[in-house]
């Protein structure tokens, strides 16, 4: 092997080293950055729905819209009123308006009472959209100095839109609150699912009383 050839290997090997090396410390840098990834949790609320006809028109739920504070996996909990902070080493299995916007057509789905119900993002044609807001959605100190949060509190303002007119035929705001039950984290949790059951099964029947035709009728 010439000299030129053996300062090419030595050289090759040197900065395979190297690159190695930069590479367990960025490993070593993440795993410090990153000790513990945080618990994850979804809702799997038990919603009432009204009995009824069945709708004859197709809806297509939108994405609930919410401020910054509340579009987050993280799970925010109000100390005050003007206060809004999150649980530590927990959070939502998305995002707080994508985990709502599921559960609403859930919702629909479970009650069989509407011809055809989706989210939006699947692009089909629909006779009405279902546009949301999520002004509430946080464990609350009712309380004073609690050592925990007291309650729930879930709000979600709706309007349902005529397509392909775009005009609102109808709105309402839903509500609830919810007792936190026991001192473990997964009776907020519990307090989340009835809270949101309520707000969706009052939504849902709201939705399915209102008397419209299909578009084009």
């Amino acid at each position: 092997m010439s000299r030129v050839t053996m300062e090419r290997s030595g050289l090759a090997g040197a900065v395979r080293r190297i690159l190695g090396g930069a590479l367990l410390l960025g490993l070593a840098a993440c795993s410090t950055l990153n000790p513990t990834a945080p618990h994850l949790y979804t809702l799997t609320p038990r919603a009432s729905v009204a009995p009824g006809p069945k709708a004859d028109w197709q809806l297509l739920v939108e994405t609930p819209a919410a401020a910054a504070g509340i579009d987050t996996p993280r799970i925010a909990l109000a100390r005050t009123p003007t206060s809004l902070d999150y649980f530590a080493d927990v959070s939502w299995a998305d995002r707080a308006p994508n985990m709502v916007q599921g559960l609403i057509v859930q919702t629909f789905e479970d009650s069989g009472r509407i011809v055809s119900v989706g989210r939006d993002t699947v692009g089909l044609r629909s006779d009405y959209v279902l546009k949301s807001e999520l002004r509430d959605f946080q464990a609350e100190y009712a309380t004073p100095g609690a050592a925990l949060p007291d309650r729930v509190h879930v709000r979600l303002s709706a309007k349902l839109v005529a397509m392909p007119r775009r005009t609102i035929e109808a709105g309402e705001t839903f509500e609830a609150s919810a007792p936190v039950r026991g001192r473990s984290f997964t009776d907020v949790v519990a307090a989340f699912d009835q809270a949101l059951g309520q707000v969706t099964g009052e939504l849902v029947s709201w939705s399915l009383s209102q008397r419209f035709r299909p578009s084009g009728s």
